[in-house]
């Protein structure tokens, strides 16, 4: 097959939907299909450093960067649609990524236009939470182009049977596939050494380290996290929270302030965006791993953290929480300062528990979430997509032939 994954950008700033439609890719592509990938050379405020309108090669993926363009915010890129109303034709089938975006537009257009099938995968936006906010702007956009490419696709893409569940009010009966995102393990083969991570640390020395791992976001649950931290310390004064990765929106100073109001300097850690080697040392020598969001599609960090061995606590808007619960791999909290901190000081009580659900963390993400299995799956939903559409095309030419 060939197929075209479209997508704003895949800079590591964006977190869970580049890295999904990457691996994704490279998934399909240790297949055998011929994947290619458009996109911009956003990067915040900046852009990457990389060759525009011309195919890179990536792990058998061919990447092909646009330039971002103003309005950025929206993912503008003219050369991007120029290239996608020439190359359309030439795939099997495209999968879509996100929802209110310049590529959304373009790429919907050109593939009804060239009848070429196409799967939008929402990447969470659809959850009540998310689909709530800038709903004028939204609103604008669905009834330009995003309620047409709704009502059009072969199929939505969903990344767990949670998202699904909530998208469905908004998502026009449209037919649905969840299937789930996952990992690359053979980045997890060579772990760090036990203590790595604390070493760079000396203030961590002999403390639980309790860890959040993701963008510093308003979505993240972080107010709840910092504030709930004050009653963790009362039970547990020998407690260290650790605050991994970007600040994208600029909203670490909000968090910061926070952490000033609760008096809680000398006891929080702010590390910035950790990758590679320096990412496994955190995630292995956390105690637990903390993500109390009030709206998250799925959370690869919960998993990255499950398969390094660490105990999880996500909220009920977390969309993978029913599969950590059922594989008591981490237990699950409301979007409530006293329940986060219920739940914190409960593992943080019992050594046992938390060992013995790091060991079901690694089970459950190696039999669930690696992109092995996870390629089969989506390589049978895109055949089913295209023979399905095949038959329908034969049918329409034969009741229409005099």
């Amino acid at each position: 097959m060939k197929i075209l994954h479209v997508i704003a950008n895949l800079a590591p700033r964006y977190g869970g939907p580049a890295k999904a439609a990457m691996e994704m890719s490279e998934a399909l592509a240790k297949l055998g299909h011929q994947v290619s990938i458009f996109t911009t050379d956003q990067d915040g405020p900046d852009r990457l450093d990389v060759p525009l309108g011309e195919p890179v090669l990536k792990n058998g993926v061919e990447i092909t960067y646009f330039p971002i363009q103003k309005p950025s915010f929206w993912g503008t890129s003219l050369p991007m649609a120029a290239a996608l109303k020439r190359e359309i034709p030439k795939y099997d089938i495209v999968h879509i990524h996100a929802l209110y975006l310049f590529h959304n537009l373009a790429a919907g257009y050109y593939s009804r236009k060239y009848k070429v099938p196409y799967i939008v995968c929402p990447h969470g936006t659809l959850d009540p939470f998310i689909y709530q906010r800038h709903r004028s702007r939204k609103r604008l956009m669905e009834l330009l182009f995003e309620n047409r490419n709704f009502r059009n696709a072969a199929a939505l893409h969903f990344i767990t049977e949670e998202e699904m569940h909530l998208a469905k009010p908004v998502s026009f009966d449209q037919r649905g596939m969840v299937v789930p995102i996952g990992l690359d393990l053979t980045e997890f083969v060579h772990m760090p050494d036990k203590g790595a991570f604390r070493a760079r640390y000396p203030e961590l020395k002999g403390k639980k380290m309790i860890l959040f791992f993701g963008r510093l976001n308003f979505k993240k649950g972080l107010d709840l996290l910092i504030k709930s931290f004050r009653s963790v310390l009362q039970a547990h004064p020998d407690a260290a929270l650790v605050l991994t990765g970007p600040d994208n929106d600029q909203y670490g100073e909000q968090v910061r302030q926070w952490v000033r109001e609760e008096n809680l300097t000398n006891h929080v850690l702010f590390t910035g965006m950790l990758t590679g080697q320096d990412k496994l040392a955190v995630l292995q020598d956390a105690d637990l791993f903390v993500l109390p969001s009030y709206s998250e599609n799925f959370g690869i960090a919960v998993i990255e953290a499950l398969v390094c061995g660490t105990p999880v606590i996500v909220s009920d808007k977390v969309n993978i929480w029913r599969e950590v619960v059922s594989h008591e791999a981490g237990l699950v909290c409301k979007c409530e300062t006293a329940s986060v901190a219920e739940q914190i000081i409960a593992l943080l009580d019992d050594p046992g528990k938390r060992e013995a659900m790091g060991r079901s963390g690694i089970d459950m993400v190696r039999k669930q979430y690696h992109w092995d299995h996870i390629g089969q799956s989506l390589e049978s939903e895109y055949r089913h997509i295209i023979q399905t559409g095949a038959v329908r095309n034969f049918l329409m030419k034969a009741t229409s032939a005099p």
